[in-house]
């Protein structure tokens, strides 16, 4: 994530903010160049201050606290890039319900922004009324089944009791996985849905069954068995979690979330301009100058060679302050290789030793998250 500065004043901006905390200026985003814009009134518009042109207003979700992003006036769309992608909001109405779909919207908004940020497809239900992607985010209501989050066909349902820390927290232990979180959810959900977009529908079945296996065996039974009985002891060989291994198309979309992880880490890594240069022994020193950006383009090595100094480091740190591993992971040569797949399929056509014969298109996922 990029940090901004004030067009009012120079101060340090985040992505999500609304005003600036030094003078006050109003604030909005504009994914189309990947700046935060100072902007003022202009009778029923905004205009920005350093442009005198172009007039903008903000997403209509703005009204309620849960977006910062602006919108052309020569749009006919009320609602921006991102919020366009929501087919259902909580009931707001009734309490606690804004401000857990506000909390939903910042991670929702973090994962559009690298998908932006990688020239990816992003088409909506109105671009595409069978397969765009949409969003559900779903109460639980008494005396029905609790809502799960999952994928289906481009439909992500993210469950809102996802926002509240505690039972997340419970959930992740209850399930013994490393990390869960909102952003985490989001990024994972988005990977089936681009399995679909860019392997499915893409011409790279086999290329990628090569590598994370058939994903034609049922997944039904899959996950049954994987609840069961659990993941294979050597799973970190080739997995980057214990849920992967349940099915093909959760290691892929496992794989894709911690790529997105990845890339959107180091840009803020870049951003500070973080240094890592630790004396590990003798002669040996772990290193990283992380000054590129990891969105665009090019070999993957790089990546991953700033990303394994930099998760010790920042390891460290959450220790040396008592907390958990801020990244719990373990990236294997099998998980590297696979994290390599997921940034060629992103930034072009994927070759080498993978490429196989192309099989049948299978049936499209249904998904559900643990």
């Amino acid at each position: 994530m990029k940090l901004y500065a004030c067009q009012a004043c120079g101060q340090l901006l985040l992505f999500e903010n609304t005003r600036c905390e030094r003078c006050g200026q109003r604030l909005g985003y504009l994914p189309e160049t990947n700046v935060v814009l100072a902007v003022e009134p202009d009778g029923a518009a905004f205009r920005p201050l350093t442009e005198q042109k172009r007039r903008f207003r903000f997403c209509a979700n703005a009204a309620h606290g849960a977006c910062n992003w602006l919108v052309g006036v020569e749009s006919a769309d009320e609602f921006c890039l991102a919020c366009r992608h929501n087919n259902t909001i909580p009931d707001l109405d009734t309490p606690q319900n804004l401000a857990r779909w506000q909390t939903l919207e910042i991670a929702k908004h973090r994962m559009v922004y690298s998908l932006v940020r990688l020239g990816l497809p992003l088409k909506n239900r109105e671009d595409d009324p069978e397969h765009g992607l949409e969003f559900d985010f779903l109460a639980d209501k008494k005396g029905a089944p609790r809502v799960l989050t999952g994928h289906d066909n481009g439909s992500i349902t993210i469950a809102l009791t996802e926002t509240d820390p505690s039972e997340r927290e419970r959930m992740r232990v209850a399930l013994g996985e490393r990390y869960r979180t909102l952003l985490g959810h989001f990024r994972h959900e988005v990977g089936h849905y681009f399995w679909n977009v860019l392997v499915r529908d893409g011409g790279k079945l086999g290329a990628c069954r090569a590598l994370f296996g058939d994903d034609t065996q049922d997944y039904s039974e899959a996950l049954k068995r994987h609840y069961q009985h659990g993941a294979p002891a050597d799973w970190q060989v080739c997995f980057i979690s214990a849920y992967a291994t349940s099915h093909p198309w959760e290691d892929f979309a496992e794989t894709w979330a911690h790529y997105l992880h990845i890339v959107d880490t180091l840009e803020t890594a870049s951003a500070f301009g973080l240094r890592v240069q630790a004396k590990v022994s003798k002669g040996e020193e772990l290193r990283a100058t992380i000054d590129f950006d990891a969105y665009e383009a090019g070999p993957f090595g790089p990546l991953i060679e700033s990303w394994l100094p930099l998760t010790f480091a920042v390891n460290s740190l959450n220790r040396s302050m008592g907390q958990p591993d801020l990244y719990p992971f373990v990236l294997s040569p099998g998980v590297i290789e696979k994290l390599g797949f997921i940034h060629d399929l992103v930034h072009g056509p994927t070759t080498g030793p993978h490429s196989v014969t192309e099989q049948p298109e299978p049936v499209s996922p249904v998904l559900v998250s643990p």
